[in-house]
């Protein structure tokens, strides 16, 4: 059984959509990471700008969501973040959500896995874990709940 644990709360803030096309994979667009905020109970810090999160619209409309960023810890350690999602749901939703509209994320499906690697020894713990997120797509920003697996 899978028992969730809170960890934190992403809020990252983002660059306008790149656009680069219909690939033989699908939709391909990257969006750059500007920076943004992490707060929780077990850690607290600021994104740092330059990762990014790297989608393929799949044929069936479904977002596949690569991220990488790094997490600035209040203590002062560097956290790299690895994340691999999905975000579907109803056609309408979706256009609602490409509008830039505020959505309810009841209506749409947007989750991802994460892994954790750091060198600070006060933020070890974080190697050692998986973590799940459920996410909401904003304007201007994606925010995230994410839990440890236990």
């Amino acid at each position: 059984m899978i028992s969730p644990q809170p960890l934190f709360q992403v809020r990252a803030e983002l660059a306008d959509i790149l656009h680069l096309g219909a690939t033989p994979y699908g939709e391909r667009r990257i969006i750059h990471i500007l920076g943004g905020s992490v707060e929780g109970p077990r850690l607290k810090g600021t994104i740092l700008p330059g990762g990014a999160d790297w989608q393929i619209i799949r044929a069936d409309g479904a977002a596949d969501i690569r991220a990488r960023y790094t997490i600035a810890a209040e203590t002062g350690g560097l956290v790299l973040v690895n994340s691999e999602g999905l975000r579907h749901g109803p056609p309408e939703v979706l256009a609602r959500l490409a509008r830039g509209e505020n959505v309810d994320p009841a209506l749409y499906y947007f989750r991802t896995a994460m892994r954790f690697e750091t060198s600070d020894p006060a933020l070890a713990w974080l190697n050692r874990i998986l973590a799940l997120a459920r996410g909401a797509r904003e304007a201007r920003a994606v925010r995230l709940d994410v839990y440890e697996v236990l």
